[in-house]
């Protein structure tokens, strides 16, 4: 899943700081000195405290960044899907023990062949207006995602459906149809999904909230419905969303299905600043927070002490490269930027090495990742680095970096990553674009960048196909092709399990690794800290983030 992106004032990675490596460690140092000085990020003394009783009732504020859509196929943000996974039940979700399909809004999928599903909807659901949700709320809502000239953000998750192809034609053309040939609805209870090619993942793929039903609502006024959404999930809405300032969800009345909510509300507050959501969090105003900056690690586990946890993530960020400017077409070069940059250096100096190093483009907890796949391409070696940047012929004009301002340590790792292609590569102008992320996604969706930008992949499910589809597959942001790439993707998702599918998701990997069109980075590790007022905090590594209707409510 992407996460939102890039903020607008342009800045150049210029003047006194400008090669200074040491800016960023010296921060680092400056949050730990906070953190031990006397007086400072004291332990609370509710920190004895036991959880709040598993007794229904009471309301809770959650720190969040602004979204971009809350109609779910309109989005593939962690900020937006955090709102997204309250209101809204998807067919099926993933355990969080081990990221297998478990129904929801489905009462069962199965498959004889794994091209065919056929998928059942539990009865009795119903929408928070009280339309029934039946087999045509997925194939219409499936219908508009799919549909090119909608410009939904996640089209591209429906490409494995037959018929998909008609609603894009490649050439930008009117489509001949508004629907997916692959998609029957055979009654009320019963939807028929006909998909390219076997594809043994397909009920993981599903707990992607673009998969949810819509009611008829969201296609009479589709701007109104985006500011106050009507699903099917244990929240409801209340009240419109109150864009850069709050959205607030209520126990959805008459909610009958498998996740019943503990807490009668819960509270997002928009922040443009994790820094002032963290301050928030120890003051008392904000119950949890998703994402605590790493400068702040070491404060959080003070302050919070077991209510501060650390946990393997999905997650990655990657420095994309725009392929269509001709200036990043060899991947002498691209590789050349990649083995410029200090990975663990920077782990250490701004995420106060919470943040892994990445040898891979796929997290370490996902299976099937492979320790060192990418090789001396992933390591840190400016010596080489600069003559593999000369023979493949350098870098002329301006360098321009894209990224967001929703937290301080994109800026701080831009001016890092800055700074080291300055020293080893030579490459000195370099100009900073900064933007917010409902800005910024546009620009990297629409292809529209001019130079390297910060990609990040929330995973949705634990596959390494879900990588390299998700970043790498059609109509990815870098412009990337190969069709040796697509037909191995093409067999590990025919493969009759999981497990069998590895090896040739693996021989993609190789592919995409040689050739580079975009540069891992780090594997995030989940920072997340909450009040003593919430208990029940199950957040998973997988696309729902922050399970709401589990929370408890001390009241």
């Amino acid at each position: 899943m992407l996460s939102a992106a890039p903020s607008t004032a342009p800045g150049r990675a210029s003047g006194p700081e400008a090669g200074r490596r040491a800016g960023p460690a010296l921060l680092a140092l400056v949050a730990l000195l906070l953190a031990l000085a006397p007086g400072c990020a004291r332990r609370g003394a509710d920190d004895a405290l036991p959880d709040p009783p598993a007794v229904p009732g009471g309301a809770y504020t959650v720190a969040l960044t602004e979204p971009d859509h809350l109609t779910p196929g309109r989005t593939t943000s962690s900020y937006a899907l955090q709102v997204i996974q309250g209101l809204f039940d998807p067919p099926v979700t993933l355990d969080p023990a081990d990221g297998h399909a478990v129904p929801l809004a489905a009462e069962s999928l199965t498959s004889d062949d794994q091209r065919v599903w056929t998928l059942r909807v539990r009865p009795g659901g119903a929408f928070h207006n009280g339309e029934a949700v039946t087999a045509r709320s997925f194939a219409t809502a499936w219908n508009a995602a799919a549909y090119g000239p909608n410009g939904w953000g996640s089209n591209g998750y429906f490409s494995q459906i037959d018929g998909y192809d008609a609603l894009n034609p490649a050439d930008g053309a009117q489509p001949p149809t508004r629907e997916l040939a692959g998609l029957e609805v055979v009654d009320d209870t019963t939807l028929r999904v006909t998909l390219t090619a076997p594809f043994s993942q397909f009920p993981m793929l599903l707990a992607f909230p673009a998969f949810a039903p819509l009611p008829s609502a969201a296609f009479t006024d589709p701007a109104g419905y985006d500011r106050h959404p009507v699903g099917n999930g244990p929240y409801a809405m209340d009240g419109d969303w109150r864009h850069n300032q709050r959205i607030d969800l209520r126990r959805a009345a008459g909610y009958a299905g498998p996740r019943p909510p503990m807490a009668d509300q819960v509270h997002f507050r928009i922040f443009t600043s994790k820094d002032t959501a963290f301050t928030e969090l120890r003051a008392g105003h904000v119950d949890f927070m998703a994402s605590v900056p790493a400068a702040r690690a070491y404060e959080a586990k003070r302050t919070f002490g077991r209510r501060y946890s650390v946990r393997p993530s999905g997650t990655m960020d990657y420095l994309g490269l725009p392929l269509w400017d001709q200036r990043y077409a060899k991947p002498e070069l691209r590789r050349a930027l990649s083995m410029a940059i200090d990975r663990r250096g920077i782990t250490r100096a701004i995420f106060n090495e919470v943040f892994a190093p990445a040898d891979s483009l796929v997290a370490a907890m996902i299976p099937g990742h492979r320790a060192g796949a990418c090789g001396d391409t992933c390591a840190y070696r400016p010596a080489a680095a600069k003559e593999l940047f000369d023979r493949a012929g350098g870098f002329t004009g301006t360098l321009e970096l894209y990224f967001a301002n929703s937290d301080p340590t994109y800026e701080q790792w831009m001016t890092a990553v800055a700074n080291e292609l300055k020293q080893n590569l030579g490459i000195h102008d370099i100009v900073f674009r900064k933007m917010s992320g409902a800005d910024l996604g546009p620009i990297l969706n629409g292809r529209k960048a001019t130079g390297p930008y910060r990609q990040n992949w929330v995973v949705d499910y634990p596959s390494v196909q879900n990588y390299l589809a998700g970043l790498l597959g059609r109509d990815n942001r870098t412009g990337w092709s190969n069709p040796a790439f697509d037909d191995a993707l093409a067999r590990g998702n025919a493969a009759a399990t999981p497990a069998e599918s590895i090896a040739h998701y693996h021989d993609a990997e190789d592919i995409a690794l040689a050739e580079l069109p975009l540069i891992p980075l780090w594997n995030w590790q989940d920072q997340t800290a909450w009040s003593s007022r919430i208990g029940n905090v199950l957040v998973d590594p997988y696309v729902a983030g922050l399970h709401l209707e589990r929370v408890t409510v001390r009241h």
